[in-house]
């Protein structure tokens, strides 16, 4: 589409990045950013545009970023009168640690022609389309992947007493897990500590030897992300060994807090009440999502919002990471024209 539409690029940026750069005149760096991986859901809607591939589909809306940044390139190019240049840049792997910012980053996306402000955007469908929302400052919570092998020995299950329920184990320690949230986090500090993966390769009458428990920490404090997962180390490691067992804990941190340059997000959210109407821009609540532009943000000016891409009317309520996610087709219509819009007022402001 890039080659098609006349827009130079090159591939190589963090594996499988793309870089596009369209330039016109002198003037200001402002970057666009859209992620586009996939998640390991099977698609459950039956459409004509149902993922090809079973067990993987854009449940998190990303095929829309990718369309909308895109789209917004083609008006760019085909659009005389602004002076500066546009960085696109199609991110890979927002969805699984280290994320795909990070390696751009370290592979220079940002700079050369040096960007001096950057967007991003995501769908959301818990807002109707039509609707856009922003934040500024901290936005977006931090997010760690805990990956939990809990062993002990296998053994029949009718003699459990021969053996060490890794199992049992387990479900201990999930247990006694909710206590690093309900009774340690300081209740103003939003917190989240969910379980989302157990696999004990059992049978009905098979105790395992080992069971792996995958989930996620988020949190919006440094400190107390820090005293949480020392926690969850011990809580684990020490429920096991009480019960005859053994875990190994292996925890990934993963994406900083996404926190908003907060002058450029309140220019820009009166630049989209400008461009929509009041009535169609809303601040945003704290999210507990995690989101690797947070990266982006740490290197230079940055905003990232959502565009609503639901529709109550026609049912589409689906949440993200939903193997029936659903979008509202105007969200592109209003991701393109925002985008676009954004861009160019960014320009004006940085040549001011």
């Amino acid at each position: 589409q890039l080659t098609e539409i006349g827009i130079p690029w090159n591939q190589g940026y963090g594996n499988n990045g793309i870089r596009a750069v369209l330039t016109k005149g002198s003037g200001p760096v402002v970057a666009l950013r859209a992620d586009f991986d996939a998640l390991p859901i099977h698609e459950m809607n039956e459409i004509p545009f149902k993922s090809k591939n079973p067990g993987v589909m854009h449940a998190c809306g990303h095929d829309a970023h990718t369309a909308i940044l895109l789209t917004s390139l083609e008006l760019l190019k085909n659009l005389s009168g602004w002076q500066g240049t546009a960085v696109a840049i199609f991110q890979p792997a927002e969805e699984k640690n280290p994320g795909g910012a990070f390696s751009m980053i370290r592979h220079g996306v940002l700079d050369a022609p040096k960007v001096q402000s950057i967007f991003g955007e995501h769908i959301n469908p818990a807002i109707e389309a039509g609707v856009v929302g922003f934040r500024p400052g901290l936005m977006m919570a931090s997010g760690d992947e805990i990956s939990l092998t809990i062993r002990g020995r296998g053994g029949h299950g009718a003699t459990p007493h021969l053996t060490v329920d890794p199992i049992a184990i387990a479900a201990q320690i999930i247990t006694s897990m909710q206590q690093v949230v309900s009774r340690n986090a300081n209740p103003e500090i939003p917190s989240v500590l969910s379980f989302g993966k157990i696999r004990g390769d059992g049978a009905m009458n098979v105790i395992p030897d080992e069971v792996l428990v995958l989930g996620t920490f988020r949190t919006i404090h440094e400190d107390w992300r820090n005293e949480a997962l020392e926690r969850i180390r011990v809580i684990a490691q020490h429920t096991a060994l009480a019960l005859g067992g053994h875990c190994d804990v292996h925890i990934d941190r993963g994406y900083p807090v996404v926190s908003n340059n907060e002058a450029l997000t309140l220019r820009t959210k009166q630049a989209a009440q400008d461009f929509l109407g009041p009535e169609k821009v809303i601040d945003l609540p704290l999210m507990m999502w995690a989101e690797d532009f947070a990266y982006y943000n740490q290197r230079v000016q940055g905003c990232f919002y959502h565009i609503g891409a639901g529709s109550r009317k026609n049912g589409w309520t689906s949440p993200l990471h939903s193997p029936t996610l659903m979008i509202d087709e105007q969200a592109l219509k209003v991701g393109t024209g925002l985008m676009t819009w954004l861009f160019l007022k960014e320009l004006d402001f940085l040549s001011n």
